[in-house]
């Protein structure tokens, strides 16, 4: 994850020639991995970096196509304890920025009050833009964003589907 991100797309496979004037209903398809633009990035903040990193592994893994576009978690304090930390939040934000926006879903009051810190100085430690906190649910607003993030929402159509977890109910 990291803030690495792929996307492939179906192209027909070209002959030995170059020309490719009329591709017959039969040819295989390959897949060919593009550069990764034009997403929203998210973010996932929490307490603890094994909770943020097995939140985000969750959500990869329910999306099931191998592209969950650009992800980066900030977990614990930077010292390996738990606990926040500004700096691991603005650095995950970077790396999730591919000039769409970052979506940022975090777990409880601190680790939100660390997010409202790094937006509240964004322009100054030169932080993607926009960039936007979702009052979510942090296992089931996660899996929403990384769902509608991957499939190329735009940062309010993924904020939205991060906050409509809350009115999803599990019976």
């Amino acid at each position: 994850m990291g803030g690495e991100a792929r996307v492939m797309a179906l192209r027909p496979e070209a002959e030995e020639s170059d020309e490719v004037a009329v591709v017959p209903a039969a040819r295989s398809l390959r897949v060919l991995p593009l550069a990764a633009l034009d997403r929203v990035g998210v973010v996932l903040v929490s307490h603890s970096a094994r909770v943020a990193e097995s939140v985000a592994e969750l959500a990869v893994e329910l999306l099931g196509t191998g592209d969950p576009g650009p992800l980066a978690t900030a977990g614990g304090d930077g010292d390996g304890r738990v606990g926040t930390s500004t700096a691991l939040v603005l650095a995950a934000a970077k790396r999730a920025d591919q000039g769409m926006g970052v979506a940022v879903v975090a777990d409880l009051g601190s680790a939100v009050t660390a997010v409202q810190v790094v937006l509240a100085s964004a322009e100054a430690n030169g932080l993607p833009f926009p960039l936007r906190l979702a009052d979510a649910p942090f296992l089931e607003g996660a899996v929403a964003a990384v769902a509608t993030a991957s499939a190329g929402g735009d940062l309010a159509a993924v904020v939205e589907a991060a906050e409509d977890a809350y009115v999803v109910r599990k019976l």
